[in-house]
């Protein structure tokens, strides 16, 4: 590797850290910072922004970002505008005006869900597609080292994280306009709405498996969402101290299994891959169910690791499949189609259903939270205790016995749902996907 190529693989990895540093920052631990700052009842709401960013980031993409401005001028036009919108955050909260809280964070959500196909765009167009993985893997981990600098902290449940986020934006996007000129790749040609609406993707559904997998990767994605919205919630009424370096585990097992998606995806296939991402999901949700009466911290860290197996094998498996499925002339359309159907409308309504199933949950949590506030209240600790506490655990053996009990009942009842939902999704899956496709060539076999 030549030294000029060198350094652009260490700008665009930087790019990559950054990136996601910025959205672990703040969107790991958003549940148990609103839940424990009495904004519980707009959990669902925020989380649901990030599903409405993937929804409209396409059209965005296809309509502007495309075609009349080089890519790195456009990211860090919304980096900076994304910024703002979190920085004032914590001020809508200090007036409790949590309806705004939500629109600020859709405000930024609008800016941030496009910069993620306009940094893959940047890094493709000036190197090989073998050398992007090298990058990506950074972003992977700036959103641990995001959520093990917050856990440092002491602020998993501080609104001081959005300030981490504003600042982190500002720096980037006054770092995406250093980065080399990406015109934008379709400048000049007219717009094709066929290709913005994905209208010639929506030929796959012809192909019993595709809608077949499209039509359960959306559903599942619903109870996914209990996940998403509701881990850090739930970490913090366990006891676990800092929730945002715990979770970190998930990102962490995601690493290593993400290198062994090539190996599995050969010896496995397609639907036994995603079969496994799905029943890992209930695995986990069942977990943290039965993890919940007794607080059986294993359980529940174990849950939590098997975060690389749920998205690696679940959403990376999907992207893989999509790709060799599609005809060249509308690949792009099919991932596109792909997120729209899972990390857009799945997941959107997914907050939804787990934001109402919470309600059963709400005042319980706010009990018990409560006094394992007032129970561990400490201050002026040193580096070393900051240390400790990152992934420790409070005793939850001298708080009222009926709250811990009510709580985690309740709690366990939450968890069982999403459990259930996956599980009948993962058995329709089973019984009606059949697709068997060529691996390591372009062309494609199916029989059906």
């Amino acid at each position: 590797m030549s030294n000029s190529t060198s350094l652009l693989t260490s700008r665009l990895s930087l790019m990559m850290f950054l990136q996601f540093f910025l959205w672990g920052s703040w969107f790991a631990t958003l549940g148990q910072c609103l839940g424990s700052n009495d904004f519980a009842g707009i959990i669902g709401g925020a989380y649901g922004t990030s599903p409405l960013g993937a929804i409209f980031a396409p059209l965005f993409l296809g309509l502007i970002a495309d075609r009349f401005f080089p890519s790195e001028k456009v990211m860090g036009v919304l980096f900076l505008l994304g910024s703002l919108f979190l920085f004032l955050i914590p001020g809508a909260a200090s007036r409790g005006d949590g309806d705004l809280m939500v629109n600020l964070m859709l405000g930024n959500m609008l800016c941030y869900m496009p910069t993620l196909a306009l940094g893959n765009t940047i890094a493709f167009t000036h190197l090989d597609s073998m050398t992007f993985p090298k990058i990506r893997v950074w972003g992977t981990i700036g959103w641990i080292v995001a959520g093990l600098v917050v856990g440092f902290m002491g602020w998993s449940a501080n609104m001081n994280i959005f300030y981490i986020a504003a600042a982190t934006s500002l720096i980037l996007g006054v770092y995406s306009f250093s980065l080399p000129n990406t015109p934008a790749p379709m400048k000049g040609e007219p717009i094709e709405w066929r290709g913005l609406l994905m209208v010639d993707a929506f030929s796959l559904f012809k192909r019993r498996g595709f809608a077949v997998f499209m039509g359960c990767s959306c559903l599942v994605c619903i109870p996914l969402a209990y996940y998403y919205g509701y881990t850090s919630t739930y970490l913090s009424n366990v006891g676990f101290t800092q929730a945002a370096s715990t979770m970190t585990i998930g990102q962490m097992s995601e690493i290593f299994f993400m290198l062994l998606i090539p190996f599995f995806f050969r010896k496995l296939g397609v639907k036994w891959m995603i079969l496994i991402g799905m029943l890992a999901w209930v695995l986990r949700y069942l977990l943290f169910a039965y993890g919940a009466d007794e607080q059986v911290i294993w359980m529940i860290l174990f849950g939590i690791a098997l975060h690389g197996i749920c998205y690696d094998f679940f959403f990376v498996t999907g992207f893989m499949y999509t790709d060799k499925v599609a005809p060249k002339s509308v690949r792009s359309q099919a991932q596109s189609m792909l997120v729209f159907f899972t990390q857009g409308i799945g997941l959107y309504f997914g907050y939804k259903v787990a934001g109402a199933k919470f309600i059963n949950v709400n005042e319980d949590y706010g009990a018990l939270n409560t006094l394992i506030t007032e129970n561990n209240k400490q201050e002026n600790l040193s580096a070393g205790e900051q240390l400790v506490q990152m992934f420790s655990v409070n005793d939850l053996d001298g708080i009222d016995s009926e709250v811990v009990g009510s709580a985690m009942s309740k709690w366990e009842e939450f968890w069982v749902y999403p459990a259930v939902m996956a599980g009948i999704i993962s058995v329709v899956f089973f019984f009606a996907f059949w697709d068997k496709i060529s691996i390591g060539s372009d062309e494609e076999s199916s029989s059906e």
